[in-house]
């Protein structure tokens, strides 16, 4: 039977090794080493074409797209996205940093996140930040006091939990009322934040937030969190006076992880957007606002893979088979966060057929260390190469040096040919701040 191949950015060469956009991943782990991550660069500019040219479609010139840095923050990623036209989020004064330092324009850039220290407004305030996400009362005071200080007038929104039921797993569920994230409707928070900022002379009010949730594969929780927030923005144009024009509807699409996973493509999911976006509108009797939207984890997960080398494969009888590689939940602690799920090829057998059931374990002393649990896998022993798809997003971005193991690079990836874009660490890098 013949293997089906992730994606079309993957096939099988004729020395009978994957290939990714062209590069044989053998001779990439021979390059560059293992564990190490590679992102193709031609799947970045494709999903970024994907989504501005279905938002031109709906909305014409009033929307922005803006990639949500958390998936992942590195520099070599931001000249990528200015140049296929997207805007970019930032939630720390590291993201902002690093987007700044990587040339991005900061007007392009929105500020969020649910509790920004006065350094991080500041850093916002002075750079000329597009706008700031405000998330608890306290930030309207502080930063409303910060501009009054420097003599400068910010945008802001608020943050709003529209009360959606976003079907995803609790921990990255973020639109219902029990949150940390932003203002209620139901409890009037919103209403009070709105009118603390009708006192604020430096701050500009200009639109509205939400984030329902992340890994989202129904289109339909997006439609009642726009028509929720379309009627809060018709109540705050129309009852408060404010001169609203902006409206962020988060991110949170769902992408392919496992064979099984159907992700909405992007122009269903923004035309079911669009539809009810206009619908609300009408309803609610208010203008088509600019529409804007985050995604992250939508273009670039896919994009990216794990290279590892295979170690010890243990057969546990009565349980299951462990096949451990050279990284682990230091590189991707996803499945110790959310037991996430990961398909995964072995290099040099790709065009074989998936014969085993496996567990990949990796090689930190906690129990919970896996890339993924009982999945189909060739026969596979010491010294083989692993990939692992769709580890873009939330990998880097997480990783840490747990058990002091040093992070992995990442190698950009174009037609064939590779680039470092982020160097692998050091032992040396693991002491440099450590004073004896």
């Amino acid at each position: 039977m013949k293997q089906e191949l992730f994606s079309e950015h993957f096939s099988v060469n004729e020395r009978g090794n994957l290939s990714f956009d062209g590069l044989d991943l053998a001779d990439a782990a021979r390059q560059f080493g293992t564990p190490a991550y590679l992102i193709s660069e031609d799947a970045v500019r494709q999903q970024c074409r994907a989504y501005m040219q279905a938002m031109r479609r709906e909305f014409g010139g009033r929307f922005k797209v803006a990639y949500a840095s958390k998936a992942l923050c590195s520099s070599f990623l931001y000249p990528i996205l200015q140049s296929e036209g997207l805007n970019a989020d930032v939630v720390s004064g590291g993201e902002l940093y690093t987007a700044l330092r990587a040339g991005f324009p900061a007007s392009n850039l929105h500020f969020h996140g649910n509790n920004k220290t006065d350094a991080e407004l500041e850093q916002a305030v002075d750079c000329g930040i597009g706008s700031v996400v405000i998330d608890c009362f306290d930030e309207i005071e502080r930063l409303d006091a910060l501009c009054s200080e420097k003599g400068k007038r910010v945008s802001v929104l608020l943050r709003v939990k529209p009360g959606v039921d976003a079907h995803t797993h609790e921990f990255i569920s973020t639109g219902h009322n029990d949150c940390k994230f932003g203002f209620g409707i139901e409890d009037g928070q919103v209403y009070e934040a709105a009118r603390r900022l009708k006192t604020c002379k430096s701050l500009n009010f200009c639109g509205l937030h939400c984030h329902i949730g992340s890994q989202i594969f129904l289109k339909e929780p997006f439609g009642v969190a726009a028509d929720v927030m379309v009627g809060l923005f018709a109540v705050l144009r129309r009852d408060f006076g404010f001169d609203l024009r902006e409206l962020i509807l988060g991110g949170g699409f769902g992408v392919k992880y496992m064979p099984e996973d159907r992700p909405v493509p992007v122009d269903e999911m923004v035309a079911f957007l669009g539809d009810a976006v206009r619908q609300s509108c009408k309803k609610h009797e208010v203008d088509v606002p600019e529409i804007v939207i985050e995604p992250g984890r939508s273009i670039i997960c896919t994009a990216g893979v794990t290279l590892y080398t295979v170690g010890a494969v243990k057969p546990v009888p009565g349980a299951r088979t462990y096949v451990a590689v050279d990284g682990g939940m230091p590189d991707n602690p996803r499945f110790a966060l959310y037991q996430a799920q990961y398909d995964a090829c072995i290099v040099g057998k790709a065009g074989q057929e998936k014969t085993e059931t496996v567990t990949i374990a990796g090689k930190c002393c906690e129990s919970g260390d896996m890339i993924s649990r009982d999945i189909r896998l060739q026969p596979a022993q010491r010294g083989d190469l692993l990939c692992v798809f769709s580890t873009g997003a939330y990998t880097y971005s997480m990783a840490s040096n747990y058990n002091r193991l040093p992070r992995p690079p990442i190698v950009l990836v174009s037609e064939g040919a590779s680039r470092l874009v982020v160097r692998r660490e050091s032992f040396e890098d693991l002491v440099r701040n450590d004073l004896l």
